[in-house]
């Protein structure tokens, strides 16, 4: 794609927002819901253009985790379409006041929500990602350029090419979503280099993009980070209950950035619990990269377990990869965490309100559990519909991104004559 179709595209969706900027809720819910129904109707097509992108990844030997991210299948299509419709049932953040007041002199503040304008969407795989992100825009009030990775060209052109036609259905502007072409990286590059055109550039992704996302752009990022996630088990935690919630935290979907990919576990209760775990991950499929307490402790209940790198330590596996060290207080897990985590979401399971205390407020995350799941970390299960992604940085937004953080704001002033 060439700097003008870049530009072209992005001058339309200027268009297209500054429509929707004016759109109420029930012109943006009814093209929601449209794109819904839409998707669900349109389901052999995108089925055809994943199978094909599938098949492709498959040839060249791509890893099973990213197979399992592009792959889709009628359920999670309509889980797609149902994240729309949950989407439209949400309240409209454009014109919400954040604060107000009457200053002395008479002046009435109001700093009220408005759209961004456009928002760019870098991301990898995923297709949902792609139905998830446009909705959320629209219900925004923003247009949006997606560019998908090549991996999943057709699942997107297929899926865009639904939503558009529903959209212009609904009686908004078609433009308000737009794919831009993953042949080659030159869009990429065009994209981050759209200041002006474009308000905010969002990566989804691995390091490796997001990286070069927020290093190479000079269009404003949200950076959302990878999730080298941690499950801590303190000296006072319910062993089965810390069972059964890192095996949810790391076997439900390890494909995906709020699953744990380590488990740190207080030395007085390590012998019994990792007498437990050990086999319950093996026969669950996990490889286990411990330390030498973990070592030692697969060889006493004969789970073989590989010796820990620094690298398995800093490592967000996204497969049935699991690195675990003991760890001699609290906080030693804290300062681990410190080390390798990557901010994004951390566990600790304790029956001590003292110890979740500390945890909570010394773990620097964008989400920190007590006795729950790192799943839980995902915009559908907070309330906030589809998510448009976990940001792990402190500006603006942090943690999972719902309506509110696809908006900036305004102030508007008005008086009665005044002057200064």
């Amino acid at each position: 794609m060439t700097d003008t179709s870049v530009a072209d595209a992005a001058r339309r969706a200027r268009s297209a927002a500054n429509t929707l900027a004016t759109a109420t809720r029930a012109d943006k819910d009814r093209a929601l819901l449209a794109m819904a129904d839409a998707l669900v109707d349109g389901t052999p097509e995108v089925l055809a253009g994943n199978e094909a992108d599938v098949a492709a990844a498959r040839a060249a030997g791509t890893a099973a985790a990213l197979v399992d991210r592009l792959s889709l299948n009628p359920d999670r299509i309509a889980g797609m379409a149902d994240g729309l419709r949950q989407t439209a049932a949400l309240a409209d953040p454009v014109g919400e006041v954040v604060r107000g007041s009457t200053l002395p002199g008479g002046l009435e503040l109001r700093q009220i929500r408005v759209p961004f304008g456009v928002v760019g969407i870098i991301y990898e795989a995923r297709p949902n990602v792609t139905a998830d992100a446009a909705g959320l825009c629209l219900k925004s009030g923003n247009a949006v350029l997606l560019r998908g990775s090549s991996s999943a060209a057709q699942s997107n052109a297929a899926i865009v090419a639904i939503l558009r036609s529903a959209v212009s259905s609904a009686g908004l502007p078609a433009d308000a979503v737009q794919l831009l072409d993953a042949s080659s990286r030159d869009s990429v590059k065009e994209l981050m280099r759209a200041r002006g055109l474009v308000d905010v550039l969002i990566p989804r992704g691995g390091a490796s993009l997001i990286k070069s996302v927020v290093e190479d752009s000079t269009v404003p990022v949200i950076e959302t980070g990878v999730g080298n996630c941690h499950v801590y088990v303190d000296a006072a935690a319910d062993l089965d209950m810390a069972l059964s919630i890192l095996l949810n935290a790391k076997t439900s979907r390890p494909s995906v950035c709020n699953a744990a990919e380590s488990v740190l576990v207080h030395e007085s209760v390590a012998e019994a619990f990792l007498a437990k775990a050990l086999p319950a991950l093996r026969d669950a499929g996990v490889t286990v990269h411990g330390s030498p307490e973990v070592v030692a402790a697969g060889g006493a209940c004969g789970v073989p377990v590989a010796a820990a790198t620094e690298a398995d330590y800093a490592a967000e596996y996204l497969s049935l990869d699991l690195s675990a060290a003991v760890v001699p207080s609290l906080s030693a897990a804290v300062e681990h965490i410190r080390r390798y985590g990557t901010g994004h979401s951390e566990a600790i399971v304790t029956g001590s309100l003292a110890a979740a205390r500390s945890f909570v407020s010394t773990v620097d995350a964008a989400a920190v559990l007590v006795n729950a799941s790192t799943r839980f970390v995902d915009g559908g299960e907070f309330g906030f519909g589809a998510e448009i992604g976990i940001s792990t940085q402190k500006l603006h937004a942090r943690g999972p991104m719902g309506l509110p953080e696809l908006t900036s704001t305004k102030y508007v002033v008005t008086g009665d004559g005044h002057v200064r």
